[in-house]
């Protein structure tokens, strides 16, 4: 059975940005994986400046969810298809993850998704419409411009991990956080 921890940390916005924001480069991954596995409005690119959002605000509360898996998970190989079938089964979790993040949401603090949104089966950004629940769709860090990869691995001290070859990795985990203190 697998086991869910909650891992938060709060840091300055200010010593994030420096250490662990690059727009231009992360934008650029999150736009190729969108041209492989279809667009998403919460991904760039964006009708804003990526640099307001995070120059409104003081904190940054990291907020993620870590899910482990058992010895008898790890031990057993799966399918092609029951693999995407498992880990679709964890990404429709973020929905349910993201409520944590809603909660703590004030007009002082911004919620930011974990990774690519999932709300709509198929965004409508990939049929050139407006987002059908922009009441519910944050952007992730990543999307902002984060190398969560690298930030979760300085700040937390895990490496994110991926399945491959029928396995699934030893756990997943899923980022998002709350951007807060606003200016």
């Amino acid at each position: 059975m697998s086991e869910i921890k909650k891992l938060t940390l709060d840091v300055d916005v200010e010593e994030f940005y420096k250490n662990y924001v690059d727009f231009e480069n992360v934008s650029k991954l999150c736009i190729e994986e969108q041209e492989m596995l279809g667009y998403n409005w919460n991904y760039p690119p964006f009708e804003f400046d990526v640099d307001d959002v995070w120059n409104s605000y003081n904190k940054l509360k990291i907020i993620a969810f870590k899910i482990d898996f058992s010895a008898e998970e790890l031990a057993h190989t799966f399918e092609d298809k029951e693999l995407e079938y498992i880990l679709k089964r964890f990404e429709r979790m973020k929905v349910k993850m993201m409520n944590d993040i809603y909660a703590l949401e004030s007009e002082d603090a911004l919620g930011l998704f974990l990774g690519k949104c999932n709300l709509c089966m198929r965004c409508t950004r990939e049929f050139n419409m407006p987002c059908k629940m922009p009441f519910k769709m944050r952007y992730p860090l990543e999307a902002l411009g984060a190398k969560v990869d690298e930030a979760v691995n300085d700040l937390f001290g895990y490496k994110i991990q991926y399945a491959k070859d029928g396995k699934l990795p030893e756990y997943l985990i899923f980022v998002g956080g709350l951007l807060y203190d606003k200016k």
